[in-house]
């Protein structure tokens, strides 16, 4: 029987001192405990909360020469095999991309977009962007009816909702610069999963059930994913032979099948016959970017991550600017004053990202100003020690704006190259509708943008005219893949899907290890927080407080709302002490794994 495996966010990042940017000079050295724990493994962790949980037990992982994390253990052992015959970290991120959006199609795709961030063997850490983009026939009041109110489902169930994909030609675009593989090369093992079919777990099948009602309503998805009309059950072999077909033409032909052949075509005749606004040259017009990547020092840590149309880096590293001067190791973790200074700068670093960023080709984004210690010291002036700041007293710090869950993976191979991809097709199954025959789900990205400001998207983000619709535009996005430097060396790889979520879980499992110890297993079995400025409310995994603790938290004002789990933690890091790698699967998604040699 296959084993879960070790897949975990860890981010030793020493605690203690400053927090410094790439857009600010602010530094300072490590404090003593924490270089100690960095050097020697984590101690001990102050545990102020209940971490025991009901979770699967993940044991952890280790290998010397390379490793791969993600959520579909199939995909993962793809990305090994890769890795095995010599293929470096980029080409197995590909394959492991193609593989998931066969055994995890709820959010591994071809049909939707994402993030790439990387470290190479050379020293260069880059970031590719290939988001997907709005239609050139979009408009800013598309999702809003005559009365200018938001349609509800228009954004998230209907072809409206479809931006531009962009997986395929991000995917082309990092092999051709950086891989040493064909596209034949690591294409076919996806091929070969979708034409003979994969043996459905109980993980897998947990997923699929999520969508049974919508597969009903359209004949060609319930012609793959159900069984003569009910749902699939673990054990039996899912099969996908149009996926096959589709996957099989990028192969032959590369992107140009994809871009301007005929999968677009197909894509774009199923939009037209449902209203949709995507057109052949919408997708002959998509461009993928190389961006770099935000770059911020954290206690001698130097952290690098999505930059816009992502949000998901500048604010982890406006939040942890805010928060650097806090004795979080000694306050414990999950305590009332660590969780009140966390929720704190996170209110303010969200209302910031929601006021002020988005697609950087559209919107001048203020990150200097964002990131500048000069902007952290005010907003720390701002918070209350024994009081939470109500979010309607809490706007973008800058002043008014003038216009001018997705699934995470990890690969470290063993020449120095690592590679972190965020990609999505937003919700479970993005508009949970296929075009004609072509196999794969279609996104509904354009839920990401603003509808109409003030009104909330799917995620609960109350997000301005930063982010609103405009032809070719790339909605925001909270997608934080993220690599972790220490004295110029590899020393971990993460992210995780989760929709605005996403932000929170990456930078908890930095705090974990970080401010509080914690080894991989511990940081990533413990509950999660997250507060995003809008809704007013913490949210908490079910344990996250002690029973006083979340008493004291209520009594100064906090409204706490429990969330069964959040996000799906995949991290690699480089043990200072062994140089070995190791990974832990996160018992959130036990059909996920991580896995080396």
């Amino acid at each position: 029987m296959r084993k879960f495996l070790l897949a975990a966010a860890v981010t030793l990042l020493a605690a203690g001192g400053g927090a410094s940017c790439a857009f600010a000079d602010q530094s300072a050295p490590a404090s003593a405990s924490s270089t100690q724990a960095a050097q020697d493994g984590p101690i001990q962790p102050k545990l102020q909360g209940n971490i025991e949980r009901n979770l699967p037990d993940e044991p952890l992982v280790t290998a010397r020469h390379g490793m791969v994390v993600s959520a579909q253990h199939l995909a993962t052992q793809i990305g090994v095999d890769i890795l095995q015959q010599g293929g470096n970290a980029v080409d197995a991120a590909v394959a492991v991309g193609y593989a998931l959006a066969v055994v995890h199609p709820c959010c591994g795709n071809i049909g939707g977009g994402g993030f790439m961030t990387l470290h190479l063997a050379d020293g260069q850490n880059l970031f590719l962007d290939f988001r997907e983009k709005a239609p050139l026939a979009a408009t800013e009041d598309m999702m809003q009816n005559a009365a200018g109110q938001v349609v509800k489902g228009r954004s998230t169930r209907t072809y409206l909702g479809v931006g531009v994909p962009g997986t395929v030609l991000g995917f082309d675009e990092a092999l051709k610069h950086h891989g040493t593989m064909t596209l034949q090369q690591v294409i076919a093992p996806a091929i070969k999963l979708a034409k003979d079919g994969y043996t459905l777990e109980a993980g897998d099948v947990r997923i699929l059930d999520t969508s049974t009602d919508a597969f009903r309503r359209s004949p060609n998805v319930a012609a793959t994913f159900l069984d003569h009309g009910q749902p699939w059950k673990a054990g039996q072999v899912l099969k996908q032979p149009e996926l096959a077909r589709t996957l099989e033409m990028i192969s032959e032909d590369g992107s140009k099948a994809f871009y301007d052949g005929p999968i677009a075509a197909a894509v774009v005749k199923a939009s037209e016959a449902n209203h949709g606004l995507l057109t052949l040259q919408d997708f002959r017009d998509y461009t993928v970017q190389w961006e770099r990547p935000i770059e911020c020092g954290y206690h001698g840590y130097t952290i690098y991550s999505a930059p816009p149309p992502s949000s998901g880096g500048t604010t982890i590293c406006e939040t942890l600017q805010i928060i650097a001067p806090y004795p979080f190791a000694e306050w414990g973790f999950h305590s009332t004053k660590s969780v009140h200074y966390f929720v704190e700068a996170e209110r303010r670093a969200f209302a910031d990202r929601n006021t002020y960023l988005g697609d950087p080709a559209f919107v001048d984004n203020p990150i200097t100003k964002l990131l500048s210690a000069e902007h952290a010291a005010e907003l720390r002036a701002s918070i209350k020690p024994d009081q939470a700041t109500p979010s309607s007293e809490v706007q973008g710090s800058l002043g008014p704006y003038q216009a001018t869950n997705t699934t995470h993976y990890s690969v470290v191979d063993g020449k120095g190259n690592a590679v972190a991809v965020t990609f999505t097709i937003n919700s479970y199954f993005g508009i949970k509708q296929i075009a004609g025959d072509t196999g794969f789900f279609l996104n509904n990205e354009m839920d990401d943008f603003t509808s109409k400001p003030e009104v909330p998207n799917q995620f609960g983000l109350v997000q301005g005219e930063a982010n609103r619709i405009q032809p070719g535009k790339r909605p925001l996005s909270s997608m934080s893949p993220t690599i972790v430097m220490h004295d110029g060396k590899l020393f971990m790889v993460t992210g995780s899907p989760g929709g605005s979520t996403i932000i929170s879980t990456t930078m908890e499992s930095i705090l974990n290890v970080a401010e509080y110890g914690m080894n991989v297993k511990q940081a990533i079995d413990a509950p999660r927080i997250h507060m995003q400025w809008w809704p007013d409310q913490v949210f908490a995994e079910p344990g996250a407080f002690a029973p006083g603790v979340h008493a004291e938290l209520e009594a100064m004002g906090y409204k706490i709302r429990t969330i069964r789990q959040m996000g799906d933690i995949a991290a690699i890091v480089v043990n200072p002490k062994t140089g070995m790698l190791e990974s832990v699967n996160d018992p959130r998604y036990p059909a996920g794994e991580a896995a080396g040699y």
